[in-house]
């Protein structure tokens, strides 16, 4: 009883510490034209004899450890009066700054931001993007405390953008509940063109970064269509308030979802041509919707969050495939893409997998569970040991769509389940899920057994597409199908006029014989090759499967000659169509399924 006593005696006393402990930062930018920001920390009321503040190693949302605390200098630390304290890095993101008890300790800290991505830094003469994870750091044992920023733009630049909430009577400053809610507001300085629009009941502001030839009004219209469409899926929309930062770059792109704002990338001058504003429509369809499939649905294993090192999970084939899946449905059910603009759409996520070597290696549950290690660290060898989990988890997403639909003769779909799914793990039990269980809230909702597409998230089985598609109408056809095409097995693109292989695919003859990625390509079977691949085309053409070819190479400076046989092309040429002679409930389905009606 007494040791209970004791302990308890401890948490009160650690927990009125932390009650009376204020963490509060300022971020200025004297030398941005240097990339560079200054970081002052001052962290009141903890009174211990040393204190030790971490900088993140990751972002959630991006699964790589991206190392932030690289970019991290001159770290210094003073009490309120200025006395200086002693500080000693311990780790490679930790910093041990002896306080003696002080009622207040002040760091002061550079960081360092030239990175152009939505997950990293990048500070310029014209603008500043912080990655909070990249630029605040937390005290430890302390994410879950309240924090305030303060953000003193550059003299040259006016306006701040987050999904922050401001504090009233303080300009430039923003408050958070906790260090995670921190680390998930992205934040935009500089002079962006703001505009805003009401969907769903949600406030949301468009901040453009860096110009573009953008239609203000067609972009709130159809940013709204989308929000609409979204937020029918769950049935709610949990934010007052939402931010889009969008980065216009001479040719940029991807995106990075947060829990009341998104960061991302686009070709400035794309917006007039329709299909490169439909691709961007798609990425706002998709990270918008990741504001419940991830930041709220989630699996258990990604929140709370380790900030200090890998956060692993299977489930990303749900997470990201189910996302990739719904961000072209959603296009479509808005009416930005056609029947068939969609299905082919559908059709590249099929070319992609089937075509890569490595989807017999990698199942895309191991794919999710490598994240940090494969997918943003891909090298010439990747098709060959991997797959990805957005183009197999939308195709496996699209597979439950299609089973629920036929099981429920078009009265539930996978959009059902999600709403479910929200309302059961984030509402009521207010934690994530684990995979076994998403599976049977699915098969309780359409009374059959999924147990064969998630099976197929964890084996590197074929995927049976038509065995899905057939029950809504449609058919999925290789067009390459019975064609005996000679292949080398090697992809390759012209540099300063030679002709470099670029890959090399599992099981082909290039593979066999020992071409490697990097070789030059000079002749083959004596023939010079010209600088536009043209006699490489000359020569597939008239060969046939079964020859051997004598393809000159130079490697590493050095000459050879390597003897390799040519096999049958394996890459599909794959697209979906309507099934000949459907019957009435397959079109039904089908008109279920594409909102065809």
């Amino acid at each position: 009883m007494k040791r209970i006593v004791v302990n308890l005696l401890v948490i009160m006393t650690t927990v009125t510490t932390y009650a009376n402990t204020r963490v509060h930062f300022e971020v200025s930018f004297k030398e941005p034209q240097a990339h560079y920001a200054e970081i002052k920390m001052e962290i009141s009321g903890l009174r211990k004899d040393y204190i030790d503040v971490k900088m993140p190693v990751w972002t959630p949302g991006s699964y790589l450890v991206r190392e932030y605390s690289r970019h991290v200098e001159s770290v210094e630390a003073c009490s309120a009066n200025g006395d200086p304290m002693d500080v000693e890095k311990t780790s490679k993101n930790t910093w041990r700054i002896a306080s003696n008890k002080s009622d207040n300790v002040i760091i002061h800290y550079r960081i360092y931001g030239f990175e152009v991505s939505v997950r990293t830094n990048f500070i310029d003469d014209v603008h500043a993007f912080l990655s909070p994870a990249a630029t605040f750091m937390y005290v430890d044992g302390m994410i879950d405390h309240p924090v305030e920023v303060t953000v003193i733009p550059h003299p040259s630049w006016s306006k701040i953008s987050t999904g922050l909430k401001p504090v009233a009577g303080k300009p430039g400053t923003f408050s958070a509940k906790d260090f995670d809610i921190l680390f998930d507001s992205p934040i935009e300085v500089g002079n962006q063109d703001i505009f805003t629009f009401d969907a769903a009941g949600v406030h949301h502001e468009i901040a453009m970064v860096g110009g573009g030839n953008y239609d203000r009004e067609r972009l709130k219209s159809d940013c709204a269509a989308i929000v609409e469409e979204a937020t029918s899926v769950f049935g709610v929309n949990p934010n007052k308030r939402y931010v889009f930062i969008v980065h216009n770059f001479q040719s940029g792109g991807g995106g990075l979802e947060h829990l009341n704002s998104t960061v991302l990338g686009a070709s400035r001058n794309g917006y007039q041509n329709e299909r490169s504003y439909v691709g961007f429509l798609g990425l706002v369809a998709h990270e918008y919707f990741h504001l419940w499939h991830v930041k709220r649905l989630r699996p258990i294993e990604l929140g709370p969050f380790n900030y200090d090192a890998e956060n692993y999970t299977t489930a990303l084939w749900i997470m990201e495939g189910f996302t990739a899946y719904f961000d072209n449905l959603i296009l479509r059910r808005s009416g930005f893409m056609n029947e068939a603009t969609y299905l082919q759409a559908l059709a590249n996520d099929v070319n992609a997998v089937e075509n890569r070597a490595g989807q017999r290696v990698q199942p895309v549950a191991l794919a999710s569970f490598d994240a940090w290690i494969k997918h943003y660290r891909p090298d010439e060898n990747s098709a060959n040991t991997s797959v990805s989990y957005y183009n197999k988890g939308a195709l496996l997403a699209m597979m439950l769509d299609l089973q629920i639909l036929a099981a429920t003769n078009g009265e539930k779909r996978l959009d059902d389940v999600l709403k479910v799914a929200y309302e059961e793990f984030y509402i009521k039990k207010k934690r994530g899920f684990e995979e076994h269980e998403l599976q049977a809230l699915i098969e309780q909702i359409a009374t059959i057994s999924v147990a064969d597409i998630f099976r197929a998230a964890h084996t590197v089985e074929p995927l049976d597409y038509n065995h899905y598609l057939n029950a809504v109408g449609y058919q999925l056809i290789d067009y390459n199908s019975g064609r005996e095409l000679p292949d080398f097995g090697m992809s390759t693109s012209v540099t300063d006029g030679r002709i470099m292989v670029t890959g090399v695919t599992r099981g082909t003859g290039a593979w066999d014989g020992g071409i490697n990625v990097r070789d030059e390509i000079i002749a083959i079977n004596g023939e010079r090759l010209d600088a536009n691949n043209k006699e490489m085309t000359r020569f597939l053409q008239s060969a046939s499967i079964g020859d051997v070819a004598k393809v000159l190479i130079a490697r590493d400076g050095k000459v050879r000659e390597l003897e390799i046989t040519l096999g049958k092309e394996k890459k599909g040429v794959f697209n979906i169509v309507p099934l000949q002679n459907a019957t009435p409930e397959q079109e039904k389905l089908g008109k279920i399924w594409l909102s065809l009606e």
